[in-house]
């Protein structure tokens, strides 16, 4: 046999070959007509499905369930959270360290500044720096807190706990972000000196009176202490630390007036 017809025949077994048709999944018509389109929106609903799980999973893992507020007297912790977590995602501690990265919270009444510190993914740290005020006045029904130097730096309708009241000074008028108008303005110094005393010593005094020789009289509820002069006034407030507790739910005047560490000389007037 020659070598043309070998190669022939080879051929012609070749093209009797048939290959097998693709089999399409035995299923309804609606199915078998729509089969790549029903497919396509099945592995579309897993891919949604996925990327909703991301999203659940985000939002819930880092959402800040713990605040811890510190340094705040004027505002309450919830009013502190309020101004910093507040809005859609201000609970979302991602988004709050984008929003506060080398940033500080300021222009709020009573705060010089505030820094948020995100602990954790769930975990929010908020330290407040409230302004210096050493003391306030009330004036036509608000009250005005000054400064060491006695220059008003707010005014707002509610009175704030651990800043004691002063009375006695006299002024016809008060203008925001300038001096208390006194006569004397040295007497800045004598309340700046008490309150620091006072702060000193973990008292908190309600109201601080200045006659018009500079006498320091001191209110707690129904107790009252004269401490007269500044002569020994460390000395005073020391002891007076350690003689509040058995008075301070009292009436009375306590009188420390001629009070020295030598002399101790100290007296409760009890009142009906």
């Amino acid at each position: 046999m020659s070598k043309n017809k070998k190669t022939k025949r080879r051929k012609k077994r070749k093209s009797n070959i048939v290959l097998p048709k693709e089999r399409k999944p035995v299923i309804g018509p609606f199915f078998e007509r729509n089969w790549y389109r029903l497919r396509n929106l099945g592995i579309a609903a897993i891919v949604l499905a996925v990327m909703l799980g991301c999203v659940v999973f985000f939002n819930d893992y880092f959402t800040v369930k713990t605040v811890v507020v510190e340094g705040n007297l004027h505002y309450s912790d919830e009013e502190i959270q309020e101004m910093v977590l507040g809005g859609a995602l201000g609970r979302n501690s991602v988004y709050l360290t984008l929003k506060y990265h080398n940033k500080q919270i300021e222009d709020v009444p009573f705060v010089e500044t505030m820094d948020v510190n995100i602990v954790s993914a769930d975990t929010v740290k908020i330290t407040v720096y409230e302004k210096v005020m050493a003391g306030f006045v009330e004036y036509m029904g608000q009250y005005f807190y000054f400064d060491k130097d006695g220059t008003v730096v707010e005014s707002s309708s509610v009175k704030t706990l651990g800043i004691p009241q002063i009375k006695g000074l006299k002024f016809d008028h008060i203008v925001l972000l300038e001096k208390l108008p006194v006569s004397d303005d040295t007497i800045f110094n004598h309340i700046l000196d008490i309150s620091q005393l006072l702060e000193k010593y973990g008292i908190s005094a309600e109201q601080i009176y200045f006659d018009q020789d500079y006498k320091i009289t001191l209110y707690f509820g129904n107790a009252k202490i004269r401490l007269g002069g500044t002569d020994y006034i460390d000395e005073k407030i020391m002891k007076l630390k350690m003689i509040l507790p058995s008075i301070e739910d009292k009436k009375g005047t306590l009188r420390m007036e001629n009070y020295t560490p030598d002399s101790a000389n100290v007296t409760f007037e009890l009142e009906e």
